[in-house]
């Protein structure tokens, strides 16, 4: 990418980072043998106040990658990953690394509804889940059989429990060969407006060239060997797991995993730990600055974040700076990129309130309808080209031509560029809600409110919320003479959808707005309620 010399942003690189990047063609797999290697002392997770250092945490992998070897999994595999932040996660992950299985990243929270979906479009083999999750994993038995079905934690009779394969399995010497530029290591499921899932295939080198970038980015910032990252963002969401885990071990960091963000307890390990490196999202930061008596734990400990997932308003990104004196680096990313494709530099300028500049070999421009760049200061699509996209969707040509167009994604966001190469995004052409960093697909809450017996029609939409960025919002038309009972509507969606899907204000109208072919005006919907808000008629 030669050319990239000449985009505006370039000259707002710190000086190590106008020099090209020396991205391995590696596996996933090698950014835990290198740093073990380095540093195989190290503690490389805390969890609950347990320690465990690299050299163990390699072996455990290796060991895992035995046993399944010996139960017949083999390179390809698609194997599920419904864990919450755990050891057991980051074993299985580069266990499966290892093998040149493809991790498919599931939410713990997924309703059986939601796995099956996933398990049928990736054809899973095999899947990870834990103790308090494997229900849902059996109520699968006669409609979609796992070959196995491991567990971390107490597993029932027809499960095998995780940790006691790992005791019993002979090491793995040899990782398996892979083709890094070809090969997928993780589906990361996404969705659109149309609420059709859809598997983001993810390579070695999109991943590894991701957490190179990423590292470029914060430069000298980040010592290796030295730093404590606060991992609480969840590890199945592909931020924390670049941002956190791959990043982290990349630099042989110490994880400090939180297996639920709870904000007197992330506090009370923020105190005892003092990590220094926080890749957060809004609804944690949010919390941080609006806890009473959050001066007294040592945030200054911190000395450089990262917000991802969804935007991070400037008030807050002012308050929690004034507290930690660190700086947060507003970015930009999506699962089809690794997902980083923006940050504003952590030396340099950085502009508040903007996603920032493209990653290094990352390049970027605003298109109109017919991909012709715009001008500086012009709305249109955002576009990304670079070694962290994606290499298509799963089993989805179709999809993918949409998305994919000469090497470029279409992001399927609105943003601007300004004269010195900064990128800020104004709106989403998509109807996706962001709701505390988890996407919602509009169609797909519709669907299930659709299935109930009272409503003739619906509309989902996001609407501002502070705290989650987006909340969930279903706007109701009831068949004719009936009375809604809108608690007993938020329970139906609860028995089909994940909490963060469901809707979380609820507004019966008599009819939807449409335009003159019929298409429901969500925008209009939404308008109207903040006219309502503001005392406008």
């Amino acid at each position: 990418m030669q050319h990239l010399e000449e985009r505006k942003w370039f000259k707002s690189y710190p000086a190590d980072m106008k020099k090209e990047l020396n991205i391995p063609v590696v596996s996933v797999y090698s950014l835990l043998e290198d740093t073990s290697k380095q540093y195989p002392g190290r503690i490389a997770v805390i969890q609950d106040n347990e320690k465990i250092t690299y050299k163990e945490m390699k072996e455990k992998a290796d060991r895992l990658a035995g046993g399944w070897i010996e139960l017949g999994l083999t390179k390809g595999d698609r194997i599920g990953l419904m864990v919450s932040n755990d050891l057991g996660y980051i074993i299985s992950y580069y266990a499966a690394m290892k093998l040149g299985l493809v991790i498919v990243q599931i939410n713990p929270r997924y309703t059986v509804r939601e796995l099956l979906q996933i398990a049928n479009d990736a054809e899973m083999v095999s899947i990870v889940a834990e103790e308090n999750t494997v229900e849902k994993v059996r109520q699968l038995d006669g409609v979609y059989p796992f070959r196995n079905i491991f567990v971390i934690g107490s597993p029932d009779e027809a499960s095998i429990s995780l940790m006691s394969l790992i005791k019993q399995s002979q090491k793995l010497e040899e990782k398996k060969p892979v083709n890094p530029r070809e090969d997928v290591a993780v589906i990361q499921y996404t969705g659109g407006t149309s609420g059709i899932i859809k598997g983001a295939m993810l390579t070695h080198y999109n991943l590894v060239a991701n957490v190179v970038q990423s590292y470029a980015m914060y430069g000298k910032d980040m010592e290796f060997g030295k730093e404590i990252v606060l991992t609480a963002t969840p590890l199945y969401h592909v931020y924390a797991m670049t941002s956190g885990m791959n990043l982290g071990i990349y630099i042989g960091a110490t994880n400090l995993l939180i297996k639920k963000f709870e904000v007197d307890d992330v506090l009370e390990k923020i105190r005892d730990y003092q990590p220094t490196f926080f890749p957060g999202v809004p609804r944690m930061y949010n919390a941080f600055i609006n806890h009473e008596r959050v001066w007294e734990y040592g945030l200054d400990c911190l000395k450089f974040c990262s917000s991802g997932s969804a935007p991070l308003p400037v008030e807050v990104i002012r308050k929690f700076e004034e507290i930690t004196g660190a700086v947060i680096g507003e970015g930009f990313g999506l699962s089809e990129a690794s997902p980083s494709t923006h940050r504003n530099p952590s030396k340099g300028i950085r502009k508040v309130g903007s996603i920032g500049i493209p990653m290094p070999e990352t390049d970027s421009k605003v298109v109109d309808e017919k991909d012709s760049e715009l001008p500086e200061n012009s709305v249109g699509e955002l576009v990304i080209k670079g070694p962290q996209i994606m290499k298509g969707y799963w089993n989805n040509e179709e999809e993918t031509k949409k998305s994919l167009k000469g090497g470029w994604l279409y992001t399927g966001d609105l943003a601007i560029q300004d004269g010195d190469g900064y990128f800020f995004i104004v709106g989403r052409k998509k109807e996706m809600i962001i709701n505390g960093g988890f996407n919602v697909y509009p169609q797909e809450v519709e669907n299930v409110l659709y299935e109930h017996p009272d409503i003739e029609e619906c509309a989902v939409a996001g609407i501002p919320d502070q705290e989650k960025g987006e909340v969930v919002k279903a706007y109701i038309v009831p068949i004719k003479g009936v009375s809604i009972d809108l608690e007993e509507l938020k329970g139906f969606c609860y028995r089909s959808l994940t909490p963060y899907k469901v809707p979380k204000r609820f507004e019966v109208i008599n009819e939807l707005p449409r335009n003159n072919v019929g298409k429901v005006l969500k925008r209009k919907l939404v308008d109207e309620r903040q006219k309502r808000e503001k005392g406008c008629k």
